[in-house]
């Protein structure tokens, strides 16, 4: 399972530094799984919320067996509330991470969004008619969409899935670490990173 962590300035640094850290420790211990830092233009660094300026490896769907693009796109949240500012609002209005995100599920590839990266995957119509949730903050931004709202830890929706707020990222790549390598590498890597799993989805 390879997957493509979309970072833009603004995002939440534990939205995707949590997962990052999941899908590679998985990875060393020889499950077949790997993540990247991507953007969507090429740069050096991205700014996150709380000022921490994170190096990137590269640009969505370029890089070495990515012909088709990852197998899964997960998209981080942060600073939904407020789109004159750097982050998941802004992002939503300038539209070229939803289009991303419907260009992905397109092909056929596993969407996620962490925490308001769920807002994102709404603005995309990927999360039409399906269960989904995000951060509490915007579950009445999330209502107001075609989404069925499922106030839960994560969700599950088959290619797609989403997690509330900041650590249920977390869960929902251990989640994806048991669904796609197994549950014995999930536990390992939540043993490994002294995590206690809510392991249990909605939407299955």
């Amino acid at each position: 399972m390879h997957v493509d962590i979309l970072l833009y300035d603004g995002f939440d640094e534990l939205d995707a530094v949590g997962p990052y850290e999941v899908f590679q420790t998985a990875g060393a211990f020889g499950a077949d799984c790997a993540a990247r830092l991507v953007t969507l233009e090429s740069t050096d660094s991205v700014t996150a919320s709380h000022g921490l300026r994170v190096g990137v490896d590269g640009t969505l769907g370029n890089g070495d067996a990515l012909e088709t693009g990852p197998d899964v796109l997960l998209v981080p949240g942060g600073g939904w509330s407020d789109a004159s500012k750097p982050g998941a609002g802004m992002e939503a209005e300038r539209g070229e991470i939803p289009e991303a995100v419907a260009a992905h599920a397109d092909r056929g590839g596993v969407v996620a969004g962490v925490c308001t990266g769920g807002m994102l995957l709404a603005r995309a119509g990927v999360l039409d008619g399906r269960r989904a949730v995000t951060h509490a903050s915007a579950l009445d931004d999330l209502r107001a969409t075609d989404a069925v709202v499922t106030e839960a830890r994560f969700v599950d929706d088959g290619d797609v899935l989403t997690a509330g707020g900041v650590t249920s990222g977390l869960d929902l790549a251990l989640h994806l670490v048991e669904r796609e390598c197994g549950v014995d590498a999930a536990d390992r890597v939540a043993r490994e990173i002294e995590y206690e799993r809510r392991s249990d989805p909605a939407g299955k």
